[in-house]
C-alpha cells in the first residue's frame, strides 16, 4: 500500500536539541531549514520542528490504556515488528527516559502489538508501535477481525 506523506508541525524550544533527537537519535534525515524551523524526514513523512523559545513543556493529559497512562496528544509511527525492536534497543542503549517503557500488549491475542512512548527534548510525546499482524491496524474489534480472518 502506498501512502501519501503526512505533514506535522511541532513546537520546539531549541533547534539544536531537536536536531540531536530527530536527526541523530531517531535517524531522520534533515531537509530544508531556516533560523526558526527544520524539516525532518520521518520515514517519508514531513515533521517540521518550529522554534518557540518561550514554550513551556506541553501539559499532557493521560488516558488509561492497558493499565498505562498514555500521553495525549502524541504522534509517531507504526513500524514493522523487527524495526520496532531495533528502535527499542537503540533507545534503551541511548538511556532514553520512557513515558511508557517498550512492551508488548495483548500478547498472544489478536491485535498483539509492541508499543513505547517517549518525549522529545521539548516535551512532545511520541509513540512507536508495531503489530504482530499488520492487518490488525484498523480492525474495529480484535475479536471480530480474528473471526473474519479465520472464516
Amino acid at each position: 500500500m502506498s501512502l501519501p506523506p503526512f505533514h506535522l508541525a511541532i513546537p520546539v524550544h531549541d533547534l539544536s536539541a531537536a536536531r540531536a533527537f530527530y536527526g541523530e537519535l531517531l535517524g531522520c534525515p534533515e531537509g530544508r531549514s531556516d533560523a526558526h524551523w527544520v524539516d525532518f524526514d520521518l520515514q517519508g513523512h514531513q515533521v517540521v520542528a518550529h522554534l518557540d523559545p518561550s514554550m513551556q513543556p506541553p501539559q499532557l493529559h493521560r488516558n488509561e490504556v492497558d493499565a498505562h497512562g498514555v500521553p495525549v496528544p502524541h504522534f509517531g509511527l507504526v513500524l514493522d515488528w523487527e524495526s520496532w525492536h531495533g528502535l527499542a534497543d537503540r533507545l534503551r542503549a541511548a538511556e532514553i527516559s520512557f513515558v511508557i517503557e517498550p512492551y508488548v500488549r495483548f500478547a498472544g491475542k489478536p491485535g498483539e502489538q509492541a508499543t513505547m512512548f517517549l518525549l522529545d527534548p521539548s516535551g512532545n510525546a511520541l509513540e512507536f508501535k508495531a503489530f504482530r499482524d499488520p492487518a490488525m491496524l484498523f480492525a474495529s474489534s480484535f475479536d471480530e477481525a480474528a473471526t473474519e480472518s479465520a472464516g
